[in-house]
């Protein structure tokens, strides 16, 4: 088909667009328990949950490179929709997020909401652009 080649390319793209930007949340949240302390340390359960959003990005991005499948884009956009959830709660609600309250401020922050937005929208157009390119047409 001729549309296809095309089609393949974007869908490609916008999966390695995705991965790129989940990626790049996952090391600001790992700079943020490694170099800045943040989470209150051991035993704070943000801690361990910038932990696993670190750890778990940098696994996500490579399964959306060499799985071809459409869950590792859900994941993504899961990522990206829990973890920017997660900040604007902190940073609207009253009391934060289970008590932790945080801001617009820095770079980390920044460049995480967009990130995580990136990783929304790229993720449900790569899966609407691979599910366009194998859809059968009769």
């Amino acid at each position: 088909m001729p549309g296809e080649v095309p089609a393949r390319r974007t869908a490609w793209a916008l999966r390695a667009l995705v991965a790129l930007a989940v990626a790049v949340s996952a090391v600001v949240h790992l700079y943020l328990v490694l170099a800045q302390d943040y989470g209150g340390g051991d035993g704070n359960w943000l801690f361990y949950a910038f932990w696993a959003q670190g750890v778990g990005g940098v696994l996500l991005a490579a399964l959306l490179l060499v799985w071809r499948s459409a869950l590792p884009l859900l994941g993504a956009v899961a990522f990206g929709a829990g973890t920017l959830g997660g900040f604007l709660l902190a940073v609207y609600l009253p009391d934060g997020l289970l008590g932790v309250q945080s801001r617009w401020f820095g770079w980390p922050e920044w460049v995480s909401a967009i990130t995580e937005a990136i990783a929304i929208v790229g993720g449900v157009a790569a899966l609407a652009a691979e599910r366009g390119r194998t859809r059968v047409t009769g």
